[in-house]
């Protein structure tokens, strides 16, 4: 694992792991007494091993989400390049400012988003920008429809 650099490939995670763990927790119940109840157990399962995982920075796995560690904000709303930091240096280590630059240029409008998607940089982009690039990408999608029926 540690002969090819983080920087080369996108999964950062190589020099130094000897495991990755995940804490899970299911239950059956209902209610959010109940919900709050085994949610309160896995951060305290969480904060018991935290002494003993990576640190500077404290490393995330991005096939095994921690919304913990934070969200983007509600869909319409800008999240900040500091703000998405805290979960994406986790997840991809220094890889994440190049990430988030290839963000930037691919999808200004951030169109192709979830809960700790890489946000796009808002100065790097503009209102009319992103309606002809909708305006491209419904042209694309009505191509390659069409192209699906023939």
């Amino acid at each position: 694992m540690s002969e090819i650099s983080e920087s080369e490939i996108p999964f950062p995670h190589r020099v130094g792991n000897l495991y990755k763990t995940q804490h899970l927790v299911y239950w059956e119940e209902e209610g959010n007494d109940i919900a709050q109840k085994h949610i309160n157990w896995i951060r305290k399962l969480y904060s018991f091993v935290a002494p003993y995982v990576s640190k500077n920075p404290e490393a995330a796995y991005i096939n095994y989400w921690d919304l913990d560690i934070g969200t983007n904000n509600n869909k319409g709303s800008y999240t900040s390049f500091k703000q998405a930091s805290i979960w994406g240096v986790k997840y991809f280590k220094n890889n994440f400012n190049r990430f988030v630059h290839v963000k930037t240029k691919v999808d200004p409008a951030n169109f192709f988003r979830n809960e700790q998607s890489i946000p796009p940089l808002s100065s790097w982009w503009n209102k009319r920008d992103i309606e002809g690039r909708f305006q491209e990408l419904e042209v694309d999608l009505a191509k390659a429809m069409q192209m699906e029926v023939e």
